[in-house]
């Protein structure tokens, strides 16, 4: 069953969420806004529940449970690694309909994605809002050099199975397919938000080791790469990178750390 939500708000849009009976839905701690009575909330360090069995797929017994145990131990591992919270909250209406909000951290748009299980979805860290229980949330990590180089690309969320789920950016968020634009687009590595299996996903460096390909990394803004995006299919892009507001932030209180050339010498906020 498609999960029944509405994104609402402009500048800082949030999810409403209406759970059937039995329905659940579940977010990444710190995320979760308000609920009506009649929805239960738990808090777990594992995925979502496959009908009985655990997340890695066993069967029952002191086997199988310990099979659960290391599987979510190796899920906790891999989220914290990533920096993404340890702990999953899940809402369930226990009587009748009810009723979760859900929100971002950071001014922007939400969008809510539609899992068909033939396409997996990979997002940027702290993308992740909520999913309905058929969704099943996973880390990506892109590969050494790659990863390296792209800054945001290093460690990716993906979501796999089928139904909802909900994604957040900073911005205003533009949809395009690569394919529209010749088979690949160029984008700062801090504008991505998501992007669909089947994209492959690179980085390259600005320009030469030249006179021009210097002016580009020291005064373009960029530092010496540019994530590349190929292939076919979805791509969301977002207006605002968190660095650029973390150093607006930072000029306004009077700490510019952008520093004098905002590209290569420029050093990030924290």
């Amino acid at each position: 069953m498609t999960l029944q939500q509405e994104i609402v708000g402009n500048a800082m849009q949030m999810a409403v969420v209406n759970l059937t009976p039995g329905q659940t839905v579940y977010c990444e701690a710190g995320k979760f806004l308000f609920k009506t009575a009649n929805v239960s909330m738990e808090t777990r360090l594992s995925g979502p529940d496959r009908g009985g069995r655990d997340q890695a797929g066993q069967g029952g017994g002191m086997g199988g449970m310990l099979r659960q145990a290391m599987g979510t131990a190796m899920q906790v591992g891999q989220r914290a690694l990533a920096g993404e919270s340890l702990a999953f909250q899940y809402f369930t209406s226990t009587k009748g309909e009810g009723t979760v909000g859900f929100a971002g951290v950071l001014p922007g748009e939400m969008r809510a994605l539609e899992l068909t299980g033939n396409r997996a979805w990979f997002a940027e860290k702290d993308a992740f809002v909520a999913a309905e229980s058929t969704v099943d949330f996973g880390i990506a990590f892109q590969g050494g050099r790659t990863g390296m180089s792209g800054g945001e690309g290093f460690i990716l969320e993906k979501f796999t199975g089928t139904g909802t789920v909900i994604i957040c950016g900073a911005g205003n968020f533009i949809d395009l397919n690569p394919a529209d634009f010749g088979g690949r687009i160029e984008v700062d590595t801090g504008c991505i938000v998501a992007f669909e299996e089947g994209i492959q996903y690179g980085v390259q460096r600005i320009g030469g080791l030249n006179r021009q390909g210097l002016m580009n990394a020291v005064f373009g803004g960029e530092g010496l790469s540019l994530a590349t995006l190929e292939g076919n299919g979805r791509v969301i892009l977002q207006s605002l990178t968190i660095e650029g507001l973390a150093n607006a932030l930072k000029k306004a209180q009077g700490g510019d750390k952008q520093g004098p050339t905002g590209g290569l010498f420029s050093t990030h906020a924290g």
